[in-house]
C-alpha cells in the first residue's frame, strides 16, 4: 500500500467524523425528542465554519507548514471532544453547539490543510485513486461517528462516545507526527516569491482564484450538482422515523448499510475515473442514473404505506440505491475540482481547492438549512418533486458543458 494513500486516508477519515456525527446521529437524536424539521434543519447553521473556511485558507497556505497545521487542529478536536464528554444535550443544548461549532472550526482548518497535502503529493495519474481514498475514508470516519455512534448510543451514553472519538483523534495525531511525507510539506509560497504572493488581500486571492482555468464552470457545478439529492438525503430518513422506523434501524440503515453503498459507489466512480478518457460522458450518465432513483424515491413517499413490509424493503433498497449513485457522483467532482486546482499556481492552490470545497458545502449546507421548513410547510410529496426537479437542473448543467470541458 502507498504510504502516501495510507496517510490521507487516515486524515480523511478523522475529518469525516464531525461531519457524521452531525449529520446522522444528530437529526435522528433531535427528532426522536420531538423537535420540529424547521429547528432541525437549522441546526445546520453550525457547519458555518465550512463555508467561511476559505477566510483562513490563505493562513494555512502561507504560515506555517502543513504538518504543523494538520496537529494543532487535531489536538484541538481532542479537546473539543474531552469536553463534549462532560455535556448532555438535553441539559448543555447551547455548550453542545458551541462544542459542535468549534469542532467543525477545527475541522475546516483540518481540511484545508489536508487537501493542501493531497494537491502536493499526488501526481495527475494518481487523483484519481487518491479522490477515492479522500471520499471513501471520510465517508467511513462519516459511518463511525454517525451510524455507528447512533446504534451504540442506548449502550454507552453520549460521554462514553465522545471518549472514543477523543481516543481516535489522539491516535491520528501520533501516526501524523511521525508520517515521513508531511516532513516535506511547506508553505505554498516559495521563498523566491514570497513578497509577491504572501497577502490576506481577499479581493486580491479572489481574483486569483478566479483566474485559474475553468474555475467559473467548476464553480456553478459545485454548487448546483448535490442540491436535489441533498433535500432527499436530508429528509427521507425523517420521513422513514415518522412512518415507523426506530431510531436504532435508521441507524442501521441509513447509517450504516447505505453508507457502505456509498462508500462502494465512490470506490466504483474512482475506478471507471482512472479508465475513462472523458470524465464529464460518465459523469453525465451518473446523474441521468442518480435521476431516475430519486424519481422513483419521490414516488415511494407519495405511496408509502405504514404497515406494508414492501414499502418498508422499498425505502432500504432506495436508500442503497441513492447513495450508491452519489458515491460515484461525489468521486468524479472532487477529481473534477482537484484537476481544475492542479491548474493554479502553488501559492494559491490550497486556497483554491479550499474555495471549490467551501462552495460544494454551500450548495449542499443552503438548501438543507432550509429543507425541514419547506416539508414542513408543503409536504414531503410536494417537497420531493421540488427534488427532483434540482437534480434535473443538474443533468442540464452538465449537458450544456461549454466545449473545453467536454
Amino acid at each position: 500500500m502507498n504510504p502516501r494513500y495510507v496517510l490521507l486516508g487516515l486524515l480523511y477519515f478523522v475529518q469525516g467524523m464531525p461531519y457524521g456525527l452531525q449529520s446522522s446521529l444528530l437529526p435522528i437524536y433531535f427528532r426522536s425528542v420531538g423537535l420540529s424539521f424547521t429547528r432541525i434543519g437549522l441546526a445546520k447553521v453550525l457547519y458555518l465554519p465550512w463555508i467561511l473556511k476559505v477566510l483562513w485558507a490563505p493562513l494555512v497556505d502561507q504560515y506555517l507548514t502543513k504538518r504543523s497545521w494538520l496537529l494543532l487542529s487535531m489536538s484541538g478536536l481532542l479537546a473539543a471532544c474531552l469536553a463534549g464528554a462532560s455535556l448532555t444535550p438535553e441539559i448543555h443544548f447551547l455548550p453542545v453547539a458551541a462544542m459542535l461549532l468549534l469542532m467543525n472550526l477545527l475541522a475546516s482548518v483540518q481540511d484545508i490543510a489536508v487537501d493542501g497535502v493531497a494537491v502536493q503529493l499526488l501526481g495527475q495519474e494518481e487523483v484519481g485513486h487518491g479522490n477515492t481514498i479522500q471520499v471513501v475514508a471520510y465517508k467511513m470516519g462519516s459511518v463511525v461517528a454517525g451510524g455507528g455512534f447512533l446504534t451504540l448510543m442506548n449502550r454507552l451514553g453520549w460521554g462514553c462516545l465522545f471518549v472514543f472519538l477523543a481516543a481516535i483523534y489522539l491516535l491520528a495525531i501520533l501516526y501524523a507526527w511521525g508520517a515521513p511525507e508531511l516532513r516535506g510539506t511547506r508553505p505554498s509560497t516559495s521563498q523566491e516569491s514570497c513578497a509577491r504572493t504572501r497577502t490576506l488581500n481577499l479581493w486580491w486571492i479572489l481574483r486569483e482564484l478566479l483566474s485559474v482555468p475553468d474555475t467559473p464552470w467548476t464553480i456553478g457545478f459545485v454548487l448546483l450538482y448535490k442540491l436535489g439529492e441533498q433535500g432527499a438525503t436530508t429528509m427521507f430518513p425523517l420521513f422513514l422515523l415518522d412512518h415507523g422506523f426506530s431510531s436504532q434501524q435508521l441507524g442501521l440503515w441509513t447509517g450504516l448499510v447505505a453508507v457502505a453503498f456509498s462508500i462502494v459507489g465512490s470506490s466504483l466512480g474512482g475506478h471507471l475515473l482512472s479508465k475513462q478518457r472523458r470524465p464529464l460522458a460518465l459523469l453525465r450518465a451518473l446523474l441521468l442514473l442518480r435521476l431516475c432513483s430519486l424519481g422513483a424515491q419521490t414516488l415511494l413517499v407519495s405511496l408509502y404505506g405504514d404497515a406494508v413490509s414492501f414499502f418498508q424493503a422499498a425505502a432500504v433498497l432506495s436508500l442503497s440505491v441513492q447513495h450508491f449513485v452519489g458515491g460515484m457522483i461525489t468521486t468524479l467532482t472532487f477529481s473534477l475540482m482537484m484537476h481544475c486546482t492542479q491548474r493554479a499556481d502553488s501559492s494559491i492552490q490550497a486556497t483554491h481547492y479550499s474555495f471549490l470545497a467551501a462552495l460544494e458545502v454551500l450548495g449542499k449546507l443552503a438548501f438543507s438549512t432550509l429543507v425541514g421548513g419547506l416539508v414542513d410547510w408543503l409536504g414531503f410529496g410536494a417537497s420531493f418533486c421540488i427534488f427532483l426537479l434540482l437534480s434535473l437542473a443538474s443533468v442540464l448543467y452538465v449537458r450544456w458543458a461549454p466545449p473545453a470541458r467536454r
